[in-house]
């Protein structure tokens, strides 16, 4: 396969069948929440705070943790909730009440909900890590169109130092395609593929929250309806790797 063919998968199918199965394991990453000094809260700023200001200032803040204090039982609510607050769900799939919960929450406290569609900021020095221990001194980027935009090589040790800017959105993986990390628009979640024992000591050692895709997973697993038994787990239960 080209770099070209390392897009979001399509969301008609299973996470698992994507890039003609090439992978092993799939691994959803949730987002985590971004705690802030007071000064940068909501109540003080009215200002989602710059991504310069989120790398120096921020801490990730679990959906688990979250979910705790506003009363959401799932990650799979917990995605609901995200998705009704940014507009992207209509009725009858729409949570309005656990939107409502969740921005009272966030309004009342030094936390800020992740933004979606991009690689967020306090995961970006983790995927990093990854690839650099992986022996990979590059990585391509393929962004959401290839076919309007081409595929570039970055370093990684640009991108650590910040040389280099982060890819906003897309795909990234090592030279030799053995992994990758990708988002989509409107997600709160990285899709990390690759082998599962590999996923599985790099989620542990980072502490990424979130869980591992089943044959019947798809981009719209938070759908509950949809039988889809990864997002039936209680919240102490998320980090399943």
């Amino acid at each position: 396969m080209g770099f070209e063919e390392f897009v979001y998968p399509r969301y008609e199918i299973p996470l698992m069948e994507a890039y003609e199965g090439k992978f092993e394991s799939a691994f959803v990453i949730l987002h985590p929440f971004v705690r802030v000094p007071v000064s940068l809260s909501w109540s003080a700023t009215r200002q989602y705070p710059s991504d310069a200001q989120i790398a120096e200032f921020g801490s990730r803040c679990t959906w688990s943790d979250i979910s705790a204090q506003v009363g959401i039982t799932s990650c799979a609510r917990m995605n609901q909730a995200l998705l009704t607050s940014i507009g992207s769900l209509a009725d009858p799939l729409a949570d309005p009440a656990g939107g409502h919960r969740l921005q009272r929450f966030l309004e009342s406290n030094p936390v800020w909900m992740p933004v979606e569609g991009r690689f967020e900021p306090l995961l970006q020095r983790s995927f990093l890590q990854i690839l650099a221990a992986s022996g990979a001194d590059e990585l391509a980027f393929v962004p959401e169109f290839p076919q309007s935009h081409p595929v570039v090589r970055l370093t990684v040790e640009g991108l650590l130092d910040g040389t280099i800017p982060f890819p906003t959105c897309g795909t990234i993986l090592p030279p030799d395609a053995s992994f990758l990390f990708t988002v989509d628009w409107d997600s709160f979640f990285t899709l990390f593929y690759g082998p599962r024992a590999f996923i599985r000591d790099a989620v542990q050692r980072l502490k990424l929250e979130g869980f591992f895709a089943t044959a019947n997973t798809d981009h719209d697993w938070w759908n509950y309806s949809m039988g889809c038994a990864t997002v039936t787990v209680s919240p102490e239960d998320w980090q399943t790797a």
